[in-house]
């Protein structure tokens, strides 16, 4: 077998894939009215699904034989958060462009590139099992505390907040690069 479906085995790659298009579906399933647009928050969760459900594979069977396999694991864990934030924004665009209208694309980009630089962060943090805990956590709070005035609640409410908003983005894109850099660098808890 190769090593990349071998990987993807290791990371349960299947079931988080298929756990993003049954979200999808249902996504498309309820959206089909044609009532117009619907509040952002609703496609904020439904990111947050979809990245909850692809931080199941930020982290293999076992911890210790990861890392103490032969192979450069840094270049792997990146390429491996950047591409489930990349599915888990693709599958929403996927269902807008079928004709369901929940918010614009820059919401979406920027929305699936902080969700998973939060749940890489959560990996590192907590393990991968409990990798999910901080994008839900976030978009809990996101969604039921109102958000203070000014920049704290720019960044407080990044997810929910115009992409045009210098602060929101600066967040999502800076939660990105952060999650990225220290988990292909240090991997997930054990």
């Amino acid at each position: 077998m190769r090593w990349l479906i071998l990987y993807a085995r290791s990371r349960q790659v299947p079931t988080s894939a298929a756990a993003v298009a049954l979200v999808a579906l249902a996504t498309w399933a309820f959206n089909q009215d044609g009532a117009g647009p619907v509040n952002p928050g609703i496609a904020v969760l439904i990111l947050t699904a979809n990245v909850a459900a692809a931080s199941v594979g930020l982290g293999g069977r076992d911890v210790a034989l990861d890392r103490t396999a032969a192979i450069w694991w840094m270049p792997r864990r990146a390429a491996h958060v950047l591409l489930a934030g990349a599915v888990a924004g693709a599958a929403l665009l996927a269902v807008q462009a079928a004709g369901a209208k929940l918010a614009p694309a820059a919401l979406v980009v920027r929305d699936s590139a902080g969700l998973v630089g939060l749940a890489a962060l959560g990996a590192v943090l907590c393990g991968a099992q409990f990798a999910w805990t901080l994008p839900v956590g976030w978009v809990a709070f996101t969604l039921l505390v109102p958000a203070p005035p000014g920049i704290a609640g720019e960044v407080s409410g990044w997810m929910i907040i115009s992409p045009a908003t210098t602060a929101s983005a600066a967040t999502a894109w800076a939660l990105l690069a952060t999650g990225t850099v220290l988990y292909a660098a240090a991997g997930p808890r054990r």
